[in-house]
């Protein structure tokens, strides 16, 4: 609001008083002709006018002004080298992926059970006295055979690694053989599935869809897991609790080269060696589903989580999968090379306890019961001449330990390949050679 005339007066005659003018008359007659002017033009009223007769609020003592804040507009920063953001980045790769991301259903004939009437008799009878008028039961004919129904009992998560329709999934979503399995597209279409192998080292197995020949499906390529490092942000993709197909979460590699024992909750268990971790949330469901990185690449199989803490995930390794894809390809199989014997990982502990001069390597040991022996009939390791309680030191120069297990070792060769062991045995080294047979 502009001043007014009388405002401007007695604030000048205010003004006037405190720096103590002499000619008091005087003064007033120029207030009043300064008022009257500044009343009248104070559209254009002078700046250092305003300044001189109104007062400033002075400044809070916390140095907080108490004038409004000028609005602008919001700034959007942008990359300053034009590169794509991560969240960009991250949405263009989900969009990329979700096509070729499937869900695995698994299911069988299921035998009815006949009626009971004990919820009946429990909630309506003892204590209560108003129950429900039973029906008397009608027997079942004596060789009547109890019904059957097809009922989903499992379901898991695959992704297409080949366009004529090849999946690679885990194991244990597939590991019913008298189940019936189909895959779900991310469309909505529904194909028969049919089971290539299952593989006897890895929680790993490869599924084909039963589709038209010229069918082309679209695929998620396998990149190179040796390059990860922990920290790099990784995508989970899946089908969570069975019921929210290709759901998508966000983390990083938490960790690398880790070997665990991952357990159905059935009394079955698996070890996995050289797994990927990761705190991108895995849920039931998951499993069988693609890690992949920002580049759009698969890096892992989502295999298990842990139940004792929260966002603990692991992933079996791409270049494992590819070894798996590979065989499929040439032998319509997977083929795995076999040395044929049963061990124990040592440690120090182990060595300490068992007053042995070496703490690292495979020792050859039997198994619970008397049928799991050491070394098995007719093996390489049985040709080579391997006996129980042999230490496997190294293959081909490669130091056997917790995080170079044999298996994962042996695993780097193929089939009718030749390697060279480092023996321990009774206090003396020695080498020997086995050939790769492969695994029945």
């Amino acid at each position: 609001m502009k001043p007014g005339f009388f405002e401007t007066w007695f604030h000048g005659i205010y003004i006037m008083s405190k720096q103590n003018t002499k000619n008091i008359l005087l003064s007033l007659i120029i207030l009043t002709a300064l008022a009257i002017g500044g009343t009248a033009f104070s559209a254009s009223f002078p700046d250092f006018f305003k300044d001189y007769f109104y007062f400033k609020p002075k400044a809070p003592d916390d140095g907080q002004t108490t004038d409004k804040p000028e609005i602008k507009e919001p700034i959007i920063k942008k990359d300053q080298c034009g590169c794509e953001s991560e969240s960009d980045k991250t949405a263009r790769v989900v969009e990329q992926s979700l096509p070729a991301v499937v869900s695995i259903i698994a299911t069988q004939e299921l035998k009815l059970l006949p009626n009971s009437s004990f919820n009946n008799n429990f909630f309506f009878g003892f204590p209560f006295d108003f129950g429900l008028p039973q029906q008397p039961q009608q027997p079942l004919p004596k060789q009547a055979e109890p019904k059957t129904e097809k009922r989903q009992v499992s379901s898991g998560t695959g992704f297409i690694v080949s366009a004529d329709g090849l999946v690679i999934t885990n194991r244990h979503v597939v590991d019913n053989t008298e189940a019936q399995y189909s895959v779900i597209l991310n469309t909505g279409e529904t194909y028969e599935a049919e089971i290539i192998d299952r593989d006897t080292v890895n929680d790993l197995a490869v599924v084909n869809i039963k589709g038209q020949v010229d069918e082309k499906f679209p695929i998620l390529f396998l990149g190179d897991s040796s390059a990860i490092k922990i920290g790099q942000t990784v995508l989970a993709i899946g089908n969570t609790l069975g019921e929210f197909r290709n759901t998508v979460s966000k983390g990083i590699i938490s960790g690398i080269n880790r070997n665990i024992t991952a357990g159905s909750g059935l009394g079955q268990s698996e070890m996995i060696e050289g797994a990927l971790q990761t705190d991108a949330a895995i849920s039931a469901g998951n499993s069988g589903g693609p890690l992949v990185d920002l580049d759009g690449q698969v890096i892992g199989v989502n295999t298990a989580v842990s139940q004792a803490g929260e966002n603990i995930g692991f992933a079996i390794p791409a270049n494992e999968i590819k070894r798996v894809l590979d065989s499929v390809q040439k032998f319509g199989k997977i083929k795995r090379p076999f040395l044929g014997v049963r061990y124990l990982l040592l440690n120090k502990e182990i060595a300490e306890k068992n007053q042995m001069k070496i703490d690292y390597g495979a020792l050859i040991v039997r198994g619970e019961s008397r049928e799991d022996l050491a070394v098995i009939p007719g093996s390489p390791a049985d040709k080579t001449g391997l006996k129980e309680n042999d230490v496997i030191l190294e293959v081909n120069g490669q130091k056997v330990s917790a995080e170079q297990s044999l298996q994962k070792l042996l695993a780097q060769a193929n089939i009718g390949d030749t390697v060279n062991l480092k023996i321990w045995r009774a206090g003396k080294e020695f080498t020997v050679q086995a050939i790769m047979e492969e695994r029945e």
